[in-house]
């Protein structure tokens, strides 16, 4: 597709744009682009969340920037370039500014959602039943005792 404006050079560029309801789509190349103010190299952050971080950070109190986890050494500069912390005891080395940050992203520092839920007791005990019968199945079938065999696997499919 050639460029709409010059009609020379291949459309690298699509441009759409809303007038008073009406869609206006501009086919341009990248030298025409150029002449019209639309940036056509614009480079990607590699870790945008962590440019996020760093720029919030800026903000935040110059304490909390020296600070480092006694745990495993972890500093809000490493949190900023990887994004993740070293431990969970980083989170209470950091709380002052994590709140911070958490009000300036969600809105909130305080969690509103659902809490976790584990599932009922009764499906672990089943599963943990059906592991224990699958195992004594297996132990009949290697030692011949396909009485036992027969009835472990009835039981097996009752449960499943």
């Amino acid at each position: 597709m050639l460029c709409d404006q010059c009609g020379e050079r291949d459309a690298s560029v699509h441009l759409t744009t809303i007038v008073d309801n009406e869609v206006r789509q501009q086919h341009l190349c990248e030298k025409c682009a150029a002449e019209r103010g639309v940036e056509t190299t614009v480079a990607v952050p590699k870790h945008p969340l962590s440019v996020f971080l760093h720029e919030a950070q800026q903000q935040a109190a110059p304490s909390t920037e020296s600070g480092k986890c006694t745990i495993c050494g972890t500093t809000m500069g490493d949190f900023r370039s990887t994004g993740r912390w070293g431990c969970s005891h980083c989170y209470t080395a950091f709380e002052p500014s994590m709140r911070e940050l958490l009000r300036r992203v969600h809105g909130h520092a305080k969690h509103a959602g659902r809490p976790y839920e584990p599932p009922p007791p009764t499906l672990d005990e089943r599963s943990t039943i059906l592991g224990e019968l699958k195992d004594r199945l297996r132990r009949a079938i290697e030692n011949e005792q396909f009485e036992v065999a027969a009835d472990l696997r009835d039981k097996i499919r009752v449960m499943e």
